[in-house]
């Protein structure tokens, strides 16, 4: 079975955002008027490929309104265009697939450095996105698919199951992620998946297809049995972010959930189990957030589930 090549070009895209209230995201955030460097950034949902700009005091509707009515002429002359390749993780990718994941445990520290290096590692299950032809080779996105058991014994994945521990407060979900990190763990793939804010939506098809296919082939290209069996997931454990806007006074008693990543509602959905979990750290202050707290989520989705993520996913960017 053919294997992915060590690099894909993709179309021309424009960078956008995927509704106004990301737009929003965008302009609070740090962003350049040229493509951002990952390496030169402090939380890599925090870059973005549109410059900020300070918003006035409006509601959120007159300011939806706004980043609506703006939007054509900021697409024109504000957005650049890139080519954007698939490549297998190497060495030269630390500094900025380290960026894009300093945040991956809130504010905890723990030996990132090993983590990053295992992904890095792992060259024939995982992809970084980087630009064509650019000389810094800026990393842009990483995802990646690493086994608990694999890695049971590495610091990183030591420190990681005790966050996860430690956040979990919901006593339904705790024997069940107890489940994967020690019984099951042999079963279980910790997707990674990390990017710049604002890389284009028309790539995430692609980019999980190609992780998934991946993870297929290993299954039967890898040179030992162990290794083999150490991609035959049945499950997979994913921590990333949200933010949740809590019901002020005389409003109705719902949520508001804001999902930084589109397809971590499709994951949400198709899970077994999930929890929250308030994070110290925050992405992005500005007014306009002030009543969104950032939040992680943990889930556990079914390796049989995936199929259908990636229908939905597809039909969801199209």
């Amino acid at each position: 079975m053919p294997r992915r090549p060590s690099g894909r070009r993709l179309a021309n895209y424009q960078p956008i955002a995927f509704s106004p209230f990301m737009r929003l995201l965008a302009f609070a955030s740090t962003g350049r008027r040229d493509l951002p460097h990952p390496n030169d950034c402090q939380c890599s949902e925090e870059i973005s490929f549109v410059e900020k700009e300070k918003l006035p005091k409006l509601s959120r509707k007159e300011k939806d309104q706004q980043l609506l009515d703006s939007s054509d002429e900021e697409d024109s002359q504000e957005d650049v265009q890139a080519d954007f390749e698939f490549f297998d993780p190497k060495p030269t990718d630390f500094h900025g697939v380290k960026t894009l994941l300093q945040n991956y445990l809130d504010d905890k520290e723990w030996d990132l450095s090993s983590f990053v290096d295992l992904i890095l590692e792992q060259t024939t299950v995982g992809t970084v996105v980087k630009v064509a032809d650019d000389e810094d080779e800026s990393v842009f996105a990483v995802v990646s698919a690493l086994n608990l058991a694999r890695y049971k014994e590495n610091k990183c994945f030591r420190e990681l199951k005790e966050f996860l521990r430690k956040v979990c407060s919901e006593k339904n979900i705790t024997n069940n992620l107890d489940m994967l990190l020690e019984k099951k763990a042999q079963d279980v793939g910790l997707l990674v998946s990390q990017r710049v804010m604002n890389l284009p939506p028309q790539l995430l098809p692609p980019l999980y297809d190609g992780l998934f296919e991946e993870v297929s082939w290993a299954t039967e290209d890898e040179p030992t049995g162990e290794l083999r069996n150490s991609f035959r997931f049945k499950s997979y454990l994913l921590v990333t972010k949200i933010y949740k806007r809590k019901p002020r006074h005389g409003e109705e008693d719902i949520e508001e959930t804001i999902f930084l990543k589109p397809e971590d509602e499709l994951f949400l959905e198709l899970s077994s189990w999930s929890f929250t979990y308030p994070m110290r750290s925050q992405l992005v202050t500005s007014q306009e957030m002030k009543n969104y707290q950032l939040m992680g989520l943990v889930m556990a989705v079914e390796a049989n589930k995936i199929s259908k993520f990636r229908q939905m996913l597809k039909s969801l960017i199209d």
